[in-house]
């Protein structure tokens, strides 16, 4: 067997998500399909992690293993061209062959996450289902100051789902930056790992102290409370991308 490691890109838009579902198109069911469609071979593939319905994708690693050893740059074009000969929002930007011990999932070291703010007061057209559309003036300063209270290892109770199915709620966030660019709001953050739901959650709450609803200490005392209850709204799925894995 030959294992090979993809970079994937998609807009989530029209799939419930990376994971295969019985009775609903899948980002991991369709690349499946079109490496069948390829080389006749049924494998399955392992992505760095699992995105949601809608949550749309950068750089998305995942790997597979095939019985015959192919030429990479001919598994790019012909994966590709099953994709888009069946009109799926999915591209194979890269193919490369590694070590069998490698794995999309547990070999990597850090996650790199970008939610999408549109802070306009009207509604943008071409972004929509790209990005969360607030037309609400932000208070983005404030806002990137309020969230340097998650750097480091919290508890994010307040921040998962409850069909969150980690083990543990202790998590380890590295970094959190926000950029804005007039009207463009991108909010960076990485962690080795993260819960189900927990940037969106950490996005929706911190809207409420941009919107001035919510002080610093109203947001650290939710952060301590270690219950979903205390923290903000999650933020639509449409605003978060999967940005990249670092191995």
């Amino acid at each position: 067997m030959t294992r090979y490691k993809i970079e994937t890109e998609y807009v989530g838009t029209n799939y419930s998500g990376w994971q295969i579902q019985e009775k609903s198109p899948s980002i991991q069911s369709a690349i499946q399909e079109a490496i069948f469609n390829f080389c006749h071979e049924q494998t399955f593939v392992y992505s760095c992690g699992r995105t949601d319905a809608g949550v749309h994708a950068i750089n998305m690693p995942a790997h597979f293993d095939l019985s015959k050893d192919y030429d990479e740059y001919k598994i790019l074009m012909a994966t590709n061209f099953h994709l888009k000969n069946n009109n799926h929002q999915i591209s194979i930007k890269k193919v490369e062959k590694v070590s069998d011990d490698f794995h999309a999932r547990f070999s990597c070291k850090k996650r790199h996450y970008i939610y999408k703010i549109i802070n306009s007061p009207t509604r943008p057209v071409i972004m929509e289902n790209r990005a969360w559309w607030i037309y609400k003036k932000l208070d983005v300063p404030y806002m990137e100051k309020v969230a340097q209270n998650l750097i480091g290892k919290h508890d994010f109770s307040t921040f998962r789902s409850s069909q969150c199915q980690a083990k543990s709620p202790i998590k380890t966030i590295d970094e959190i930056k926000i950029h804005q660019n007039n009207e463009d709001i991108d909010i960076y953050i990485s962690a080795k790992s993260f819960l189900h739901h927990q940037v969106r959650n950490i996005v929706g709450t911190l809207s409420l102290v941009a919107e001035h609803k919510w002080t610093e200490q109203d947001f650290i005392n939710a952060l301590n409370a270690c219950d979903r209850t205390k923290g903000g709204p999650t933020a639509p799925a449409c605003g978060l991308y999967f940005n990249y894995a670092e191995f």
